[in-house]
């Protein structure tokens, strides 16, 4: 089963803000913090350079964010609704659990470690169809996440792809984007994944 991160299991828009506003005085920069938080998903080097940083210090500008992030934004992430009682059902149920993000993966564990989330195998830096590769490698078979990029790596794997509307993208943009079903949390999650169950094969641990 696996899992997208920002948006789909944990919440992390304030330390986000912070975090960007924070790189963006250092350099004398604006990097619209408040808005890159409300648009999580696609990576950072995609978002630096849609703010206008120039080529040759995309590379500075994205350690610096990297070498940052344990203090200004774990600490003040938290997790969404419905996320850690669904993986500890799916957990219950022996079905193994995957993360796949866009995030730098060391930071992504961080989170996981600081909230207690149980998980099996963590990849990070796929972004869209890129994900796809994880997810094939893993054997999953349903993937959960909040953005449209979300959905077309669940597409590109074969996999189902179930979209949660705690991200930037409605229902709408979800379905269109591929996904089978929309949940409106991970609330959800459970229910929705023992009424279906018979539908796809989890891989067990």
């Amino acid at each position: 089963m696996g899992f997208d991160l920002d948006m789909t299991l944990i919440d992390p828009r304030p330390g986000m803000a912070a975090l960007m506003d924070t790189l963006g005085a250092e350099v004398g920069m604006d990097l619209q913090g408040e808005r890159f938080a409300a648009n999580l998903g696609p990576p950072l080097d995609m978002v630096l350079r849609e703010r206008g940083v120039p080529e040759d210090r995309l590379d500075e500008f994205v350690a610096r964010f990297r070498a940052l992030y344990p203090e200004v934004v774990i600490p003040a992430t938290v997790a969404l609704p419905g996320a850690a009682e669904a993986l500890a059902a799916i957990r219950r149920d022996g079905d193994r659990i995957l993360v796949v993000t866009g995030k730098y993966g060391p930071n992504a564990q961080l989170h996981v470690n600081a909230l207690g989330f149980e998980v099996d195998h963590l990849v990070g830096e796929l972004w869209a169809a890129g994900k796809a590769q994880a997810l094939v490698e893993q054997g999953a078979a349903v993937y959960v996440g909040d953005h449209r990029g979300d959905m077309v790596g669940a597409l590109a794997a074969g996999v189902v792809g179930i979209g949660v509307t705690t991200g930037p993208c409605s229902r709408a943009d979800l379905l269109d984007a591929g996904a089978e079903v929309v949940l409106g949390s991970l609330r959800e999650l459970p229910a929705w994944l023992s009424a279906n169950i018979g539908r796809f094969t989890l891989h067990r641990s």
